[in-house]
């Protein structure tokens, strides 16, 4: 599962031409991500249960950049206690339920979202210890994961809270070989679309699209297309915490096979 993710770290340039291939549009959009920047601070490293604020495009404003955190909150929620609870519960949705769970449902049929972020970490065990993985890009542009946002409104404050999950679904060959976690039932890994695929997410669900195509989108991304490498500890007291060099490869002599 995605719990951990490198996120706002490269050029805003890099984040706006990925998103719309219009020069007007890209140029206003990095204006905006500038904006944004001091709600979307630089995660060379983040645990998704520290709920950081990440980069998203919703459905309702494809085009307008957003910041909400990760963690997402019914709008039924009924009180603080209890959405902090759920938040923590929903940093990741199984696309093969999403249409099912109570959390996702409403969302799934009406807001969905992208994700925008450099990288994830996913855990590889050996002999009972654990050794975290860099996945990113291979061509060094940043992730597109499909989400669901949804907002909650908390009565006593009058606060509304924006809030993501991501979605995730079967593991491609390399991530099968890298999060495999005894204790999982299987290996897991975002739903990381391409370019042409992230406006079609975004559609409305209706008579012509419905949910049946768009669960195509919800595949396994190729592994060609990601580039792996370990990293140092990034749990524990070892970890380097939120520094550059956190991305950094780091190998371990018990780490023995290849990825792409």
């Amino acid at each position: 599962m995605c719990y951990n993710v490198a996120s706002a770290t490269k050029k805003k340039l890099t984040y706006a031409k990925h998103r719309n291939d219009d020069i007007a549009y890209i140029h206003e959009l990095e204006k905006q991500l500038e904006e944004l920047s001091i709600l979307t601070k630089p995660h060379y490293h983040v645990s998704g249960f520290a709920h950081p604020i990440l980069l998203v495009f919703t459905n309702k404003s494809p085009l307008t950049p957003q910041a909400f955190r990760w963690g997402l909150i019914p709008s039924w929620t009924k009180d603080l206690k209890t959405a902090k609870t759920i938040s923590s519960q929903t940093l990741n949705a199984r696309s093969e339920t999403i249409f099912e769970k109570p959390s996702f449902r409403i969302p799934a049929n009406e807001k969905r979202c992208l994700i925008y972020i450099d990288a994830f970490y996913e855990h590889h065990y050996v002999n009972g210890k654990t050794y975290p993985f860099h996945i990113s890009m291979a061509d060094d542009s940043p992730l597109i994961l499909a989400g669901l946002w949804d907002e909650w409104i908390d009565k006593e404050t009058g606060e509304i809270l924006k809030t993501v999950s991501i979605i995730t679904c079967i593991g491609n060959k390399t991530l099968t070989k890298i999060h495999n976690n005894p204790k999982a039932e299987e290996p897991r890994m975002p739903v990381i679309l391409s370019r042409e695929n992230q406006d079609e997410w975004l559609q409305e669900i209706n008579v012509v699209n419905t949910k049946e195509t768009l669960m195509p989108l919800a595949i396994p991304f190729p592994d060609e297309k990601l580039k792996y490498h370990t990293v140092h500890k990034i749990l524990g007291k070892s970890t380097l915490g939120n520094i550059p060099e956190a991305e950094h490869p780091y190998k371990y002599p018990e780490i023995t096979f290849d990825t792409p």
